[in-house]
């Protein structure tokens, strides 16, 4: 089993997130790193970018360069037709799995569901 547990939940929820993030308005690689790293989901925006390409090579965003004055172009990132029905597909099954999760793990009650068997 993993030692550390967080790694492993991020690396399976962190590119929903950023799919969550696209979902309103294109935005640039630099605005979602921030975002990302202030909820701890990832750990710097070098990990991003690997992810933004895999999430573009899926077909689930576009990158789009700023044509603005700028004398370094932003790149846009916005969600595809195919993206938006992966996060709806994301958002469908998380709450149910995240309610499931969370039952298992509670904090035990004072009363027991079972006893062991003891032989007297």
């Amino acid at each position: 089993m993993a030692t550390d547990v967080g790694t492993q939940l991020r690396k399976g929820v962190v590119e929903y997130c950023v799919l969550g993030l696209l979902q309103g308005a294109p935005t640039y690689g630099w605005k979602i790193s921030e975002r990302l790293v202030s909820l701890g989901l990832i750990g710097s925006i070098g990990t991003l970018y690997p992810l933004l390409s895999r999430l573009r090579d899926q077909g689930l965003i576009i990158a789009q360069a700023d044509e603005s004055d700028s004398a370094r172009p932003r790149k846009y990132y916005s969600l595809t037709p195919a993206g938006r029905e992966q996060l709806g597909l994301f958002r469908a099954q998380w709450q149910p799995f995240s309610d499931a999760v969370s039952t298992i793990i509670a904090t035990p009650t004072a009363t027991p569901t079972a006893t062991p068997n003891k032989e007297e």
